[in-house]
């Protein structure tokens, strides 16, 4: 049988609703709970910690708005950094290209045999250089390039991309291998050689893409 005290003890506590919140409020303040929280949200609370005070004149905004605000400036700020650096380094990269072929009078076939002998004698540089000459003088041949001596090969890439989209990205690759190399930026392998060779020939076999039609406009 058991005492008074023991069924005061069994019997289910309802507290009413401001001592519940209180409990909870008591429960969630253990260190044990904050532990679980996210590197994220402990950078939250930091930041927004250090804007703790600070308001808007005229406006009263709190400190988490005014977190918010500091917060969209940055980003704006880096936005239009990164929108105006970008035309700067495409005029950089245009200006610094080096020309492809100059007064080089030889043909794509002769370019490619210059390029076989430079792979067979492992001075992979200048077959780099002869295998990316081979695909220019090959896409004037074509009539896809106009003849110009001065080209550069960013030039190069540029509008034989337009012409050949498909390997658009793999022509300004091979451009910047070109520049890199020629300027002694970086060593040449033998796997830069067979990815050139490959592009060579994927670009000889490819029909250049019709030009955009224009609307048709009746004569006045």
């Amino acid at each position: 049988m058991r005492g008074p005290g023991r069924l005061l003890l069994d019997v289910p506590v309802t507290p009413d609703a401001p001592t519940a919140r209180r409990w909870a409020t008591q429960e969630l303040a253990d260190p044990v709970y904050r532990q679980g929280r996210s590197l994220l949200d402990r950078f939250i609370d930091w930041f927004v910690s250090l804007f703790d005070g600070v308001e808007v004149p005229g406006l009263g905004l709190p400190a988490g708005v005014v977190a918010a605000l500091v917060v969209l400036a940055v980003l704006i700020v880096v936005a239009v950094a990164f929108w105006v650096a970008g035309p700067v380094r495409l005029a950089r990269r245009a200006a610094s290209s080096a020309v492809v072929l100059g007064a080089d009078a030889r043909s794509a076939a002769d370019l490619r045999a210059a390029a076989d002998a430079q792979a067979a004698r492992g001075d992979w540089p200048a077959a780099v250089l002869e295998r990316f000459r081979a695909i220019v003088r090959g896409l004037e041949e074509r009539a896809l390039l106009d003849e110009r001596p001065g080209r550069t090969a960013h030039e190069a890439a540029l509008t034989a991309g337009a012409v050949l989209p498909a390997h658009a990205g793999d022509l300004a690759r091979a451009s910047r291998l070109f520049d890199d190399v020629f300027y002694g930026k970086a060593a040449a392998s033998p796997a830069d050689d067979a990815w050139l060779r490959g592009l060579d020939a994927a670009a000889a076999g490819t029909r250049p893409a019709a030009p955009a039609a224009r609307p048709l406009v009746d004569a006045p």
